[in-house]
């Protein structure tokens, strides 16, 4: 719960910049500059998602004696 809220204050706070960035960087109207904002942060959402690399252990917790029990007990040969 707490991270979804998160999300969308982060997505609020991506809305309010646009409104003022494109508002006023291109001295539009307040309807204009509306529009520009809406269709915006959707779209810099998605483009920072697709710029994230695709990890296996995003948002889970390292569990670091786990780690090292399994590579202390390993009787393999090979090298890390």
């Amino acid at each position: 719960m707490r991270e979804r809220l998160k999300n969308y204050g982060l997505a609020l706070c991506l809305f309010v910049f646009l409104f003022v960035v494109i508002g006023g960087g291109l001295h539009l109207n307040l309807a204009a500059a509306f529009v520009g904002a809406v269709t915006g942060t959707p779209l810099v959402i998605y483009v920072f998602h697709g710029l994230r690399p695709a990890s296996p252990h995003y948002n889970v917790h390292f569990d670091s004696e786990k780690c090292e029990s399994s590579h202390v007990g390993s009787t393999s040969t090979k090298s890390d």
